[in-house]
């Protein structure tokens, strides 16, 4: 089910921008997806011309250009399953992430068996995104009438560990940041959107997905936020640890740290 919309708040934007300078200087602002039927006349991706992993084409919204996808714009299996828009595999989905099938389907073995996949899929439940779009923002460029569902970072440690520790910060168990399995597009689309839809969200940790990996810079990892929970964590950030001397000496190693590219040409 869609959230009810209730357009952003630009207050909230603004001083996310000057809290995440302040506590994170120079690092790059996340970007943000929502699911709606009108792509608002945001440039529509581009159908790649062959099988390719979606998340290779965010790097134009991390560099600023916000872009709207639909079924067309992906042609990768999960990248189609995790968005929303194919909610059944085919057949032989289970050999191709496990062993494959010998002299007609190379496999991907990051499963053991077929029967591991078929299982684990099972409980994989499409996101209501079919004839939909969804519309990827920078942060900075998000407008009131923009209701974005999950806010994603691609980060390196020293950030990551600003970001999970804030996560953390209002609960009193240990498990604010989830870190489940599957291709990189379900840890910035499928799971964070999930976590939205719940009355305890919590973020997640991805970009593992080894399939996944050319599509972001050396070291980078993503976080991504369910909206409901990046909302408390912008209220928490002037109260937390980000303003002791233990994170004043980690934000010494931020802007110590060489300038390493935390962003890549889409046509990886």
């Amino acid at each position: 089910m869609d959230r009810e919309r209730n357009g952003m708040d630009l207050e909230l934007k603004n001083e996310f921008i000057r809290l995440w300078e302040k506590f994170f200087p120079a690092e790059p602002l996340p970007i943000t997806f929502e699911i709606t039927p009108d792509h608002r006349d945001i440039q529509k991706a581009k159908t790649p011309e062959k099988r390719r992993c979606f998340v290779c084409d965010l790097a134009k919204v991390r560099n600023g250009t916000s872009l709207a996808f639909d079924a067309s714009s992906i042609t990768c299996r999960g990248g189609l399953r995790y968005c929303g828009y194919q909610h059944e595999q085919p057949p032989d989905f289970g050999y191709f992430l496990s062993y494959g099938i010998e002299g007609k389907l190379e496999g991907e073995r990051y499963k053991k068996t077929p029967e591991i996949v078929d299982t684990w899929q099972q409980g994989v439940m499409p996101i209501p995104s079919f004839g939909k779009y969804l519309l990827f923002k920078r942060w900075d460029h998000l407008q009131a009438d923009d209701n974005p569902a999950v806010v994603i970072f691609f980060v390196h440690a020293e950030v990551l560990s600003g970001l999970f520790t804030l996560a953390n910060f209002d609960r009193n168990d240990p498990f604010g940041v989830i870190t489940p399995m599957g291709a990189g597009c379900s840890s910035i689309v499928y799971y964070p959107w999930l976590e939205e839809q719940s009355s305890d969200p919590r973020a997640v940790l991805g970009m593992m997905d080894p399939s996944a990996r050319p599509c972001v810079p050396v070291d980078i990892l993503t976080f991504a936020v369910p909206m409901k929970k990046f909302t408390t964590m912008i209220r928490d950030m002037d109260e937390s640890f980000l303003i002791t001397r233990t994170w004043e000496k980690v934000q010494k190693k931020i802007k110590g740290r060489p300038q390493t590219q935390t962003s890549m040409k889409s046509d990886n």
